[in-house]
């Protein structure tokens, strides 16, 4: 029964119980959970005045379309074994979610194995997720190493280039102060930023050391922004010059750019890709994340839209306005010209759509051709990517 449940914020002995029990749930210490602490909003849930579930909660921003979009990004979510199947992780996520929503979340970012189930729950994959993998040697031979200095450490500059590049993208974080601190500390990362002499920082990149397989170590890398495709170059480089020790240079799932880079100058086309869960992005707020979004500032259009669930009868129908950089989206009357589910809406939102035959496939129902074809040009000027894990 549900009627001993409670919901409430963890204070520190509710969340020394939750630390417990995500240990017990995944098999394995969740590090973030002490981590995260003072800056994450935990809640657990109690029966009879025990901690029988939990998760965190980090209020931040994510760029879409250029703009700051204020998200809810959910981790670390467990339930107790002998819990599952009660419907009690769906309880949980909107228990979650609602104290985030009050502070203005419009949209929400997690990244679970659990798919199906936070489909059900309307989240959606934008993209697919690749961790790469390819020989130092390989590296080496197939990047020059250019004239740009190479500097040890993280400076001011460096990180306000990492947001000006964010901005380029549709997913990133606008990394809070202290994120670069706790992710250096907890993945105990070494950075390195390549800069022309006398100028600021053009790029830069983090990495830490892993044990190969067979002898030596392996370069996992989980940062690596660069401005133009000579920085770009460079920094490959320097990863290639550790070949004497390092038999091969891992990018961590999302680290590296969706940029083929690595296919247009190896030598070798020895690149490995391993597939990994994706990121899942939700709509929270409709008419706020629409305006809260940057938009394509040559585009003015009105398209009615009908958004619902996957069962027949949910939809509601709204009247889409792009104008001068700027959206809203109101309640009509009017049948929409494209129809969505909330998650397809929500992978259109992300860029996830680059053409309108992926759109079709996908499933998404359009009267007419141009129509979709109008909507998926108004979101789809950047890319979705992801780099950051929480």
């Amino acid at each position: 029964m549900d009627d001993d449940l409670t919901f409430q914020a963890a204070d520190d002995g509710l969340v020394q119980e939750y630390d417990e029990l995500a240990a017990r749930s995944f098999g394995h210490t969740v590090g973030d959970i002490t981590h995260l602490r003072g800056r994450a909003d935990v809640r657990v849930a109690l029966r009879a005045g025990r901690v029988v579930a939990g998760g965190l909660g980090l209020l931040t921003n994510q760029f879409f379309g250029g703009a700051a979009v204020p998200s809810a990004c959910l981790a670390a979510g467990s339930v107790a074994p002998e819990e599952r199947g009660s419907r009690l992780a769906t309880s949980m996520v909107r228990e979650r979610l609602r104290p985030l929503r009050e502070r203005g979340a419009v949209i929400s970012t997690i990244s679970t194995v659990s798919n199906g189930y936070a489909r059900h729950m309307g989240w959606e994959a934008p993209v697919p997720v690749f961790g790469w993998a390819v020989s130092a040697d390989d590296l080496k031979r197939s990047f020059a190493t250019g004239n740009l200095d190479i500097e040890h450490g993280l400076t001011k500059d460096a990180l306000d280039l990492r947001q000006e590049l964010a901005r380029q993208w549709n997913g990133p974080v606008q990394r809070p102060d202290w994120w670069s601190t706790w992710t250096t500390a907890k993945n105990a990362l070494t950075a390195y930023r390549f800069s022309r002499t006398g100028a600021p920082a053009a790029g830069w990149l983090s990495f830490t050391t892993k044990r190969s397989d067979r002898h030596g170590m392996d370069l996992v890398v989980h940062d690596f922004w660069a401005s133009d495709p000579d920085c770009a170059a460079s920094m490959l480089a320097f990863l290639g010059r550790h070949n004497s020790r390092a038999e091969t240079v891992q990018f961590r799932r999302g680290a590296l750019p969706p940029y083929p880079v690595l296919l247009h100058h190896l030598h070798r086309h020895r690149v490995t890709a391993d597939a990994w869960h994706p990121w899942m992005l939700r709509i929270l707020d409709l008419q706020g994340a629409v305006r809260l979004r940057g938009w394509p500032a040559d585009l003015d259009l009105e398209i009615p839209v009908e958004i619902g669930d996957e069962r027949p009868g949910s939809s509601h129908r709204y009247l889409l306005r792009l104008c001068a950089g700027s959206a809203d989206i109101v309640p009509t009357r009017t049948d929409g010209a494209v129809a969505f589910t909330r998650g397809q809406f929500a992978v259109w939102y992300a860029g996830g759509y680059r053409s309108l035959t992926a759109a079709l496939m996908s499933g998404v129902y359009a009267r007419c051709d141009e129509s979709l074809t109008t909507l998926i040009r108004a979101a789809n000027d950047r890319e979705p990517w992801l780099p950051d894990h929480f």
